[in-house]
């Protein structure tokens, strides 16, 4: 019998929406799909069933309260993908918000006149088994796991509308950048006191299993009291875990961002510096000032390989 040679190979990556260019730009103008809940396949809902299950088990005591109740009030469970029309209809009796589906990122324009009219647009595909844990482009865990529960909170649900209305004033004076950032370390990456310690309310953090504990339990990153303009000026990387983490005293502090008058932050920041993710200051609230030491490691490991 003739020998035979097994090879393995890594399902080739399939770019979604923006990330696609241009010619997948679909039809409609706002750039929404129908989900297509029906043609989910029996293997990706089990990929749906493990990254559920493995961070349910991981979240109490590490996310905030007000994400677990939100959880606990939303049709979603570990048994399949959540429908998105069921979703909408929880949420737009709790908060009016609907989720809208999508292929992938979106223009920014697009996705800031969604978020003005409380329209959360969530991808609709999700990662394959091969990439549980990293993936370049946010999918249907990531944006239906991490943001719809907080979504269910009444000041969440007002600081992302705020959010989308500004970034359309942001995009027209050319502050995107500044604005993004503010997204980045409260929606994305926020971190919150409670009287039990530090949780999480970022998605970013809670739909990733490793972050979870990284950003509340490891010595490595910084944590820093939130200050508006600080954060404005602050680079975060997209590649890693975050170096540092910015936490709000409560979560109903949004509020005060969400009504925010930015133009004078605006003005400031046409001069000034702009500090790098990893960056402590004299003038910072240092709640836990990091080691670094895992970006170290990271860093050190990559310059060996070159």
């Amino acid at each position: 019998m003739q020998a035979t040679t097994t090879t393995t190979t890594t399902p080739q990556k399939v770019k979604h929406g923006l990330a696609a260019g241009s010619a997948a730009a679909p039809q409609r103008a706002d750039w929404t799909i129908d989900q297509g809940w029906e043609h989910y396949t029996p293997q990706e809902h089990a990929v749906w069933k493990t990254l559920y299950e493995r961070q349910t088990k991981l979240l109490p005591g590490l996310a905030c309260d007000d994400f677990v109740e939100g959880m606990r009030h939303l049709p979603m469970s570990a048994d399949e993908i959540p429908n998105f029309e069921k979703l909408s209809e929880t949420l737009m009796r709790k908060t009016g918000w609907q989720i809208v589906a999508v292929a992938g990122l979106v223009p920014d324009d697009v996705f800031f006149e969604h978020l003005a009219n409380r329209r959360f647009p969530a991808g609709n595909f999700i990662r394959g088994a091969h990439e549980l844990d990293y993936l370049e482009e946010p999918d249907v865990f990531h944006d239906v796991f991490g943001h719809v529960p907080m979504l269910m909170h009444p000041v969440m649900a007002d600081f992302i509308q705020a959010y989308g209305q500004g970034g359309l004033r942001a995009q027209q004076l050319g502050k995107l950048t500044n604005l993004a950032r503010v997204y980045w370390y409260t929606v994305e990456f926020g971190l919150v006191q409670q009287k039990e310690g530090l949780r999480i309310y970022g998605a970013g953090i809670a739909s990733s299993f490793s972050e979870s504990t990284f950003s509340i339990q490891s010595d490595s990153p910084n944590r820093i009291g939130f200050d508006l303009e600080r954060v404005m000026r602050t680079n975060y990387r997209i590649d890693d875990f975050q170096e540092t983490y910015f936490v709000l005293d409560k979560l109903e502090d949004l509020l005060a961002l969400a009504n925010t008058e930015f133009a004078p932050y605006y003005a400031r920041l046409d001069s000034g510096p702009t500090y790098q993710p990893g960056d402590v200051l004299p003038t910072d609230t240092v709640l836990h000032r990091g080691t670094g030491s895992y970006h170290r490691a990271r860093a050190a490991a990559a310059a060996t390989k070159v």
